[in-house]
């Protein structure tokens, strides 16, 4: 038998190698190997099993890696297409369906010491007072590892092994599991009554499980508190009673936890007491590891996590969940680019199993299908309960300004609504889309800006800090006294413009007696800083919580009745035809954190371009009328999702010759891509953020009707165009970021 094997190494080709004897039965499809290659050696997986090759003088495979195979067939039939949908070499989508830890040579299981109790036979040896106390524990817990008896205990290891070879207790090294969540207690909790328009979406759901037909994409589309989540959990239980398994995609790390903590407590003290597992970036590798190995043992058959977490190996599968579908996280910036929410349609559909898009404000992309009749759309329009949706103000910040005679932070209006919760014991979220202090430098006596020495963007304040922080590559310099332009030195410099760390310092001033906390990437330093600072707000510990986009979607707190937007419109005006889209998604989004409870929430939204519609529809929680408006927008100017986007973007070092090559590749497509119908390939011209990272870049925007011949064509390309060694060509199929 002979493997054909896609080595760890960006080479456009596979090779063949010899099972030896020795091997055989131990390799199949989905393998980790180790190959000779060259005159070195290399890992790969194998990716077919073939009974003859052009080749005669074949070398064999040195060794397996990893036991069984680690790639179902269906998930290396997913990564194929990843492969060849999105324009990248097929080890790269292998990378992604793998993670690391799994990948390595050697095993990542961790051994550890575990201390047992033996049976007891004939008459008890005689023991020291404090050999009895020990005796007494071991024989109470019966098993435990020996670092926690050690620990409970308060002994040495020698007074154990004294314990051992009085034949009382066995000491064996075993594989010892890493749980992420392993240490938290759970209340389990029942499933919940649903409502009509609930039962009828899970009805629709659970019927669609049907052997003899293909599943259909669901899009679940319910108002903020509808109660989308218990549909999916008893959706869920639905499918383990079938015997099969379930993914559910989240779009950020920091929904995992609160997202695990609901999903354990209703499955792991249940009647199949189901394993749910975590996948996602900011577990360690040896737990990352252990997790991933649950799923593939079958032993964990809910997987919970981002946009990863959908190559994992959970089978037979029957349900993949995409909650928020409409966020960007889904998207992958860097090879292989997928959309994990894309992804998933197409492995529901190769693997049979049901797929559910959920959203209070689904992508236009979603909907569209959903209107087309390509996915299936159910709709929960009220709040469970009977809870009204927030009532939503819209403050002119203009006018504000011309009141306070300067620049306003907070109006009059949503201040004193803040200083009515903090009399009332109820809480307030404060949103503002940008961390720092202050979102520029500059000199007004001779104009100076402070920019990024790497990035086409201005500096960022941080007061705490004392630095200037650029938020795309990371570049940080101390905050100057004085101008630093040649000449001026002008101590009378000035930081214009806030984010999130001066809403929290002037709100400290103005509403002295009020707990505030801030919650974005600036203060969360700690592995468990984020849920610990939602603990704290749970509990009530916190009276207003401010904090960027991270805390605008899937928090459920029910005293929270105030919700402010200090500046909504800070994204509207980016060179991205999405810019509505997302500042519609966004404010509805935080505004539905308000009036989960019994109290009507209230939302102010403080703008200076108020009468947006994106603002305006918003505020009426009109979705339906936003996406008629803004689809037509979308037709008139052929944007997605009437028609498809590829970008091609060329970068290097030297502005002159990434603007020859941008050139260059422009003609080579216009001569490759001639003659076919409804197709646009515009000119080459800058990104609209021209230098990122020291790299210049230059975009050329191929748009068409469909993407899968187009994909194939620009796949060839990029393998056999011939450009300079200092300048990267990149392909993005479907962006969700055109900057």
């Amino acid at each position: 038998m002979i493997a054909r094997v896609r080595l760890d190494l960006r080479l456009p080709k596979e090779f063949d190698y010899r099972i030896p004897p020795e091997l055989d039965g131990q390799i199949d499809v989905g393998s980790r190997v180790k190959v000779p290659f060259g005159t070195r050696e290399a890992l790969g997986c194998v990716v077919a099993l073939v009974d003859s090759s052009p080749r005669q003088d074949l070398r064999p495979i040195l060794r397996a890696v990893g036991g069984a195979s680690l790639l179902t067939p269906k998930v290396l039939e997913l990564a194929r297409w990843v492969a060849d949908y999105y324009c990248c070499p097929l080890e790269l989508a292998l990378k992604s369906a793998l993670p690391e830890a799994v990948r390595r040579e050697q095993a990542g299981w961790k051994h550890q010491l575990w201390v047992r109790a033996r049976p007891r036979t004939g008459d008890p040896p005689k023991l020291t007072p404090r050999q009895i106390e020990i005796w007494q524990v071991i024989q109470e817990w019966r098993e435990m590892p020996l670092s926690q008896l050690l620990r409970i205990a308060q002994t040495t290891p020698d007074t154990i092994r004294r314990l051992e070879d009085r034949g009382l207790v066995t000491i064996q090294s075993q594989v010892s599991e890493r749980d992420p969540y392993g240490q938290e207690e759970l209340v389990a909790t029942q499933p919940l009554e649903l409502n009509p328009e609930q039962a009828a979406a899970l009805a629709s759901i659970t019927a669609a499980h049907d052997p003899h037909r293909p599943p259909p994409v669901f899009l679940l589309h319910g108002v903020t508190g509808s109660g989308k989540t218990e549909v999916y959990l008893q959706a869920i239980a639905q499918t383990l009673r079938q015997d099969r398994g379930a993914i559910v995609l989240v779009p950020e790390i920091s929904l995992t936890p609160q997202t695990v903590e609901r999903f354990k407590a209703r499955f792991q003290a249940s009647e199949w007491r189901t394993l749910v597992a975590v996948l996602h970036s900011q577990l360690s590798a040896g737990e990352r590891h252990d997790e991933w190995h649950k799923i593939r043992q079958g032993r964990a058959r809910i997987v919970i996590g981002p946009r990863s977490a959908v190559f994992a190996p959970v089978d037979p599968l029957g349900l993949i969940i995409v909650d928020e579908e409409h966020e960007h996280s889904y998207k992958q910036e860097e090879a292989p680019r997928y959309h994990a929410r894309d992804v998933a349609v197409v492995r529901g559909r190769q693997e049979g199993a049901v797929v559910v898009l959920g959203s209070a404000t689904p992508s236009l992309e979603s909907y569209y299908n959903a209107r087309r009749g390509k996915y299936r759309l159910l709709e929960l329009p009220a709040r469970i309960d009977d809870r009204r949706l927030p009532v939503v103000r819209v403050v002119d910040l203009r006018l504000a300004q011309r009141k306070e005679k300067g620049p306003a932070i907070f109006s009059a209006p949503l201040l004193e609504a803040m200083r009515q919760r903090l009399e009332r014991r109820e809480q307030t979220m404060l949103f503002l889309n940008r961390r720092g202090y202050a979102t520029s430098l500059q000199c007004p006596r001779c104009g100076y800006v402070a920019g990024c020495p790497n990035c086409s963007l201005s500096l960022t304040y941080h007061r705490q800090v004392q630095q200037l922080r650029c938020h795309l590559c990371g570049y940080a310099a101390p905050a100057p006294q004085a101008c630093p332009q040649t000449g001026c030195a002008n101590p009378a410099i000035r930081f214009s413009g806030l984010g999130t760390e001066k809403v929290e310092t002037s709100l400290a001033k103005l509403l002295p007696q009020a707990r505030i906390t801030r919650m974005d990437s600036d203060t969360l330093k700690r592995k468990d800083d984020y849920r610990r600072i939602l603990s704290e707000f749970r509990v009530g510990k916190i009276d207003i919580l401010v904090g960027t986009q991270m805390i605008a979607k899937g928090l459920h707190f029910p005293n929270v009745t105030l919700v402010g937007i200090v500046y909504a419109d800070l994204g509207l005006h980016l060179p991205d035809f999405r810019a509505g889209e997302r500042t519609f998604q966004l404010l509805t989004q935080v505004a539905g954190r308000a009036g989960r409870g019994d109290v009507e929430g209230e939302v102010f939204i403080q703008a200076f371009t108020p009468f947006h519609p994106a603002i305006q529809y918003a505020r009426r929680h009109d979705y339906v009328g936003f996406y008629e408006q803004e689809i037509e927008f979308r037709a008139q100017l052929n944007y997605p999702p009437v028609v498809r986007f590829a970008i091609l973007t060329l970068e290097g070092r030297n502005e002159e010759k990434v603007s020859f090559s941008a050139g260059y590749l422009k003609k080579q497509l216009d001569q490759r891509l001639a003659g076919w119908k409804d197709l646009a390939v515009s000119e080459a011209a800058p990104a609209p953020l021209l230098r990122a990272e020291s790299y210049y870049r230059y975009q050329i925007l191929i748009r068409c009707p469909a993407m899968g011949r187009l994909s194939r064509e620009l796949a060839a390309l990029v393998t056999s165009i011939a450009l300079p060694e200092d300048i990267r060509l990149t392909v993005d199929v479907d962006p969700v970021n055109l900057m």
